[in-house]
């Protein structure tokens, strides 16, 4: 009687498997999910293992361990296979990384933010006095006031001390993000901006303030502090122009017409110059209202050879267009030591076009959208 109950009970299982995944385990792509599944679809901390039918807590974590024999929080799978305990280590390890790497970032964005001035602390002020260290937050501190940046401008109320818990930070957290979201939704900022580092540097220096921290003027925003950070990135690329030095550069140059914006077909021509330290941009020149001739180019191209210095500049790169090659030829006869290199994503873009040019049957289409990703 129990023997016929539990082969039943098997090949409901094994009928029913694949419909009950969906709902035994967590909207996940966690390879762990392929060995076990969710006792309750309602609590995400108990597991069963598909292969040997034990039950218990810890979640596909737990899980993917149990599988992958490694011992200390759960006993090991008699029924895993070496592929089965290879791939779950291999995820494991994998998560871990991905952590670490995170944490890395996140402490190096933190590490760069310094709003207190170390350096000059200590020095006195004239007419002030020493300097006075600065009002710093303790950890309790941030969780001890309802976020409500308005009243915090408007008064200087001592912090009210609350609960500490998760429900707190939690809403204290949905609090900070509707207003980063309102202010980006108002000032029309694209989402992806969010993502720079130096956005993320900019929150963190706002939090280490604490409260009452005042936004810059629109002055302060377009004059000092705009000037300091032109100084800053001309410091930051001395190494670059160092490396100019030692081993040479390529001016690569872009020309494109802005056709989408305010619909005014605007000519730009940038020119960037590159060595083995990265890329830098040098200038743009708007050419809207000039014809795009060999001897244009070649004047923009070789001021900028003369600011850089000729006898750091190795190669130029352009597309083969008529004109950028007219302008090749000038340039041979002035710097005959400087090369005048083909942009190879215009050249693979030339050679697809052409081999497609004699006949348009299906592997000649196949080649024509082949080009596309050459062209973004």
């Amino acid at each position: 009687m129990s023997s016929s109950h539990g082969n039943t009970v098997n090949n409901n299982l094994a009928s029913g498997g694949a419909s009950n995944d969906s709902v035994l385990k967590r909207k996940s792509d966690d390879i762990g999910w392929e060995f076990g599944h969710l006792i309750d679809p309602s609590n995400f901390d108990r597991v069963e293992c598909k292969l040997c039918g034990k039950k218990f807590g810890g979640g596909v974590y737990r899980l993917k361990q149990h599988i992958a024999h490694i011992s200390g929080n759960v006993s090991k799978c008699l029924r895993s296979t070496k592929e089965d305990q290879d791939k779950c280590k291999k995820a494991i390890e994998d998560a871990r990384n991905k952590k670490k790497n995170k944490y890395k970032e996140e402490r190096e964005i933190r590490a760069e933010v310094n709003i207190i001035g170390i350096e000059e602390e200590g020095e006195e002020i004239e007419g002030l006095g020493p300097r006075k260290k600065p009002n710093f937050l303790g950890p309790m501190d941030k969780f001890t006031s309802k976020i409500d940046p308005e009243s915090s401008m408007s008064t200087s109320k001592s912090l009210r001390q609350q609960n500490i818990n998760d429900v707190i930070f939690k809403q204290r957290t949905h609090s900070v993000h509707r207003y980063v979201a309102r202010w980006v939704y108002e000032a029309g900022i694209s989402f992806n901006a969010i993502q720079n580092n130096s956005f993320r540097a900019m929150m963190e220096a706002v939090g280490l303030f604490g409260p009452g921290y005042k936004e810059p003027s629109r002055y302060k925003l377009s004059e000092p502090l705009l000037k300091e950070e032109v100084s800053s990135t001309k410091e930051a690329l001395k190494k670059q122009e160092n490396e100019w030095k030692l081993t040479g550069c390529s001016i690569m140059t872009d020309a494109w017409t802005d056709a989408w914006t305010d619909r005014k077909r605007r000519s730009i021509m940038n020119l960037c110059v590159n060595c083995c330290k990265g890329t830098t941009f040098l200038s743009s020149k708007e050419t809207s209202d000039e014809a795009h001739t060999g001897e244009l180019i070649f004047k923009y191209v070789d001021e900028c050879i003369e600011q850089v210095g000729p006898q750091n500049v190795v190669q130029v790169v352009t597309d083969n267009a008529s004109n950028n090659m007219a302008a090749a030829n000038m340039l041979k006869e002035k710097r005959p030591s400087i090369f005048w290199s083909s942009c190879a994503t215009h050249t693979i873009n030339l050679m697809l076009e052409g081999i497609a040019r004699d006949g348009i049957d299906a592997n000649g289409r196949r080649l024509l959208r082949g080009r596309w990703p050459t062209l973004l």
